[in-house]
């Protein structure tokens, strides 16, 4: 049985990760929340941000689609307060290996790879191409933006975002908070 899915954000990618929660059959979309907008395709924006526990009853779990580290940190922490079971959607288009390891509301989307032992925290974003190679580890709520690339047990500090076509070299840590230039490559020290 599929699972009624609400989704916080009604932008680009709160569009992108409707798109994926519907092509994988797992969900179906009860709607969106979101402050401006109104509809998204035939689906309703119910309401805003401000009362998560309004919306309980129609849906079964919830994830949040904003790309802003430290916005989705607050609005996940809202939704799980309000007693939401938080979703992980994942593209069927991304290969994802059976011993990684995601936490609760993630989105990996189209052409993403997640590989051997990788462990994905709580709300992390892996962005469209974005690889995350055998033991890599992204803290909670990190971002891989598109095509950014993790090499071998790297690690990615919570809320650290690596914006499109960033890449870590092996032995690479980055810190939390940070944010790397697009196009961007670190090596180990």
């Amino acid at each position: 049985m599929m699972k009624r899915l609400l989704i916080v954000g009604a932008g680009g990618h709160g569009r992108s990760l409707a798109e994926a929660a519907l092509a994988s059959g797992t969900f179906t979309l009860s709607g969106f929340l979101d402050d401006q907008a109104t509809y998204v395709w035939e689906f309703p924006v119910l309401g805003g941000t401000q009362d998560f526990a309004a919306w309980r009853a129609v849906a079964d779990a919830a994830i949040v689609a904003v790309g802003n580290n430290v916005l989705r940190q607050q609005l996940q922490q809202q939704l799980m307060q309000a007693g939401f079971t938080l979703a992980t959607v994942i593209h069927p288009r991304a290969v994802v290996a059976p011993s990684a390891d995601l936490g609760m509301g993630c989105a990996v989307m189209a052409g993403a790879i997640i590989g051997t032992e990788a462990k994905l925290g709580l709300g992390v974003i892996v962005n469209s191409g974005a690889v995350v190679d055998h033991h890599c580890v992204v803290e909670d709520y990190g971002h891989l933006g598109v095509a950014a690339a993790m090499a071998g047990g790297t690690q990615l500090g919570t809320g650290a975002w690596m914006q499109a076509g960033s890449a870590l070299g092996y032995g690479v840590k980055v810190p939390a908070g940070a944010v790397l230039p697009p196009g961007s490559t670190f090596k180990a020290e």
